[in-house]
């Protein structure tokens, strides 16, 4: 009716990971490819671009991880560099965001900015920032530093790094690249200038790359404490989130969304994306099956065990994975798996929460592996899982998600090719690209100037 004020749907966001930690790919499956091969990361982006996705997103590990003293197997070795690879698939992609993790405890600023523009203007715009911080001197044996920063300031750490990258794409204006050759003028004589005196950083000189054209590379981040939570609302514009259950999901999106008012910041200006994957066949009953094949293709019996070693802290190797969990108790201060940020701290706590779980279900240590770490998060017929991400979304448990399938290259095919149309004929999914930059595809506002640093500052 003419007149009528229409309601838009909340939209969905959707972004793809490639796997290749913890164990959420099946690289044993016959039906996998290559996890280091660059077909498989041009298939896998191109396949996001073609189902319109926000962005593709590259995780990082600075070390290979160790269980018991040799490499954890279910990480992929020999994954490219993010950005190189990122570089890459910008060449082989229109519309497509670039994600990639680069942890600001091990790395310098100036660099780290330097890449991330060079990214962002090869792409077009597309580039975003993921980023993280390492915790232990395990992944710091890697580096001429080791490891150095006490845990506690880890988080000021990043914070001042973000600060600091932020000073050094600011330090380009509009207009300071003139190339006037009547003048003999190539840049103004301020550009690139920049200072900053801080706790972590003091540094000083001339930025060598003009911004790309989001003026700052969307950013990304992952923490779940209250400290991870508040750099998110401070400072970020996109947040990952594990919490891909609509009940603890929901009280996840509201403590952080309510953490942006103190900052002066609009819910709608970070976005929050569980990662999530989903399992889809014809029929519901089909997809139930499958998943619980996958299920135990993810969760092995050594796999099982591995976990609940990682948790206990203790040797478990004479447990049966298919029996109860052990009655003893975890050695909080024992770590059997290295280098990795899961089951690092309250451990106790969580073997608790698993011996409720495994009680209530009546479930062996496989079946427990599998509940809390193997299950996908959609399973159905398109139009259930269609329907689910939908209903996920409206009721305000997340802006979205970011899909890890279990497959490479080809697990987000059955996704983009029949759960995407269903979203789309909803009217909660883009039928196609409306702007060019990442920044378009989330609705964020373009990367404003640094309000917390001036181009010679101190912090």
């Amino acid at each position: 009716m003419s007149g009528t004020p229409t309601h838009r749907p909340r939209q969905v966001h959707l972004a793809a990971q490639l796997p290749g930690i913890h164990n959420v790919t099946v690289w044993s499956d016959p039906r996998s490819e290559s996890q280091i091969a660059i077909d498989s990361f041009v298939r896998l982006a191109q396949t996001a671009e073609r189902g319109k996705f926000d962005f593709f997103f590259l995780a990082e590990g600075l070390r290979l991880r160790e269980h018991r003293g040799r490499v954890y197997d279910l990480d992929i070795a020999g994954r490219p560099e993010n950005l190189t690879m990122l570089g890459a698939l910008a060449a082989v992609t229109t519309h497509l965001g670039l994600a990639a993790t680069v942890n600001a405890t091990f790395n310098e600023p100036y660099e780290v900015a330097r890449r991330f523009a060079t990214l962002d203007r090869l792409s077009g715009g597309r580039a975003a920032w993921n980023v993280v911080t390492s915790h232990d001197a395990f992944t710091g044996e890697n580096f001429r530093r080791g490891g150095f920063l006490p845990e506690a300031d880890r988080y000021g750490r990043a914070a001042e790094f973000l600060s600091v990258a932020r000073t050094l794409w600011d330090s380009w204006s509009d207009g300071d690249l003139r190339a006037d050759a009547a003048a003999g003028e190539f840049v103004r004589a301020g550009a690139g200038r920049f200072a900053h005196r801080g706790r972590h950083f003091d540094i000083a000189g001339r930025f060598t790359t003009p911004p790309g054209p989001q003026g700052h590379p969307v950013v990304i981040q992952s923490g779940e404490s209250d400290a991870g939570r508040e750099f998110a609302a401070s400072d970020a514009d996109v947040v990952f989130s594990k919490h891909n259950r609509l009940g603890p999901a929901r009280d996840f999106y509201r403590d952080v969304k309510r953490r942006l008012a103190r900052y002066g910041r609009a819910p709608d200006e970070l976005k929050i994306l569980p990662t999530a994957n989903a399992v889809v066949a014809d029929t519901d009953e089909e997809a139930v099956a499958y998943a619980r094949e996958i299920g135990r293709e993810l969760v092995s019996p050594q796999t099982a065990i591995a976990h609940l070693e990682a948790v206990w802290g203790r040797d478990l190797s004479g447990h049966d994975p298919d029996g109860p969990l052990p009655e003893v108790e975890p050695e909080d201060d024992a770590h059997f798996l290295k280098g990795h940020s899961v089951f690092r701290t309250g451990r106790a706590e969580t073997a608790r929460k698993w011996r409720e779980l495994a009680k209530e279900r009546g479930l062996s240590i496989r079946e427990l592996v599998i509940e809390v770490g193997g299950r996908p998060t959609f399973v159905g017929s398109p139009r259930t899982v269609a329907d689910a991400i939908d209903h996920f979304v409206r009721t305000e448990g997340a802006d979205g998600f970011v899909l890890v399938p279990h497959l490479t290259p080809g697990g987000l095919d059955d996704v983009v090719d029949r759960v995407v149309p269903l979203l789309q004929e909803k009217g909660v999914f883009r039928e196609d690209y409306t702007g060019t930059t990442l920044r378009d595809h989330l609705g964020l506002p373009a990367g404003a100037p640094n309000p917390n640093e001036e181009k010679e500052s101190t912090a």
